[in-house]
């Protein structure tokens, strides 16, 4: 069940660095020397900041990182890793929760966004991270593209993964841009069972959201190698920037 660490309390955090393959070091220097490079020089706020996957590589280049994360058990394990205990923290939600000062660049990474399951919900949370841009500044956006086209007609589950130790399948909802995670874990022959619920969101959408709070395009591409992205992508990596005071 949810707790106070919405989804992610000490369970999750205990084995989420080993999840999935974002983690490997060439994905994490490619997405840090792209931020690095987007901060040019300036503070850098992450929404979601999680066990510091982005935001320690972000700092060993030099950045001046800060994070807003609400679970604190995922917290406790970036506090324990080297240079963990450097980087300022807020526990809150990254739609309304605040921090001092502005930033060049405010980053949201691994699908996160989605992790926010109403549209009120996505566009307070770029109506937060403009608030927090000076001018001139930057939002940065990783997501998947939604996957509806390989869905079958009369069809409204996809499996993702499937292996001895863990199966795992999403369901959709057009209708509501609902999205639900289905996870089975095996242990010893047997099966646990967990759930968590999403939203999935089109780029179009999120390009709506940046202008309905101040925000416009400036690059989107398939991921942090800067491919172009194209109506075959599957993911995207989106780039908003806050007009200067020149407009």
């Amino acid at each position: 069940m949810e707790d106070e660490d919405g989804y992610f309390g000490e369970r999750v955090a205990a084995t989420y660095d080993g999840s999935t393959g974002v983690f490997a070091p060439g994905a994490v220097e490619a997405t840090a020397g792209v931020l690095a490079g987007l901060a040019g020089g300036g503070r850098t706020l992450e929404l979601a900041i999680g066990t510091g996957r982005i935001a320690l590589p972000l700092a060993r280049r030099g950045v001046d990182v800060h994070g807003i994360e609400l679970s604190r058990a995922m917290v406790a394990r970036l506090r324990a890793k080297p240079g963990g205990e450097a980087i300022p923290v807020t526990i809150g939600d990254m739609a309304t929760t605040t921090m001092d000062g502005s930033f060049s660049l405010v980053y949201l990474v691994f699908n996160t966004i989605m992790n926010l399951t109403s549209q009120d919900a996505q566009v307070a949370c770029f109506r937060n991270a403009a608030a927090h841009l000076e001018p001139g500044g930057c939002f940065v956006v990783e997501c998947r593209v939604p996957e509806l086209r390989r869905l079958p007609p009369g069809q409204d589950v996809l499996p993702w993964h499937l292996s001895d130790e863990r199966w795992v399948s999403y369901s959709y909802d057009p209708a509501t841009q609902a999205m639900r995670g289905h996870y089975v874990e095996f242990t010893g022959g047997r099966g646990e069972y967990s759930t968590m619920p999403f939203r999935y969101v089109w780029p179009s959408e999120l390009d709506l959201m940046a202008q309905l709070t101040g925000m416009r395009l400036r690059d989107r591409w398939e991921g942090w190698d800067r491919q172009p992205f194209t109506g075959e992508s599957s993911q995207h990596v989106s780039v908003w920037e806050k007009p200067g005071p020149l407009g």
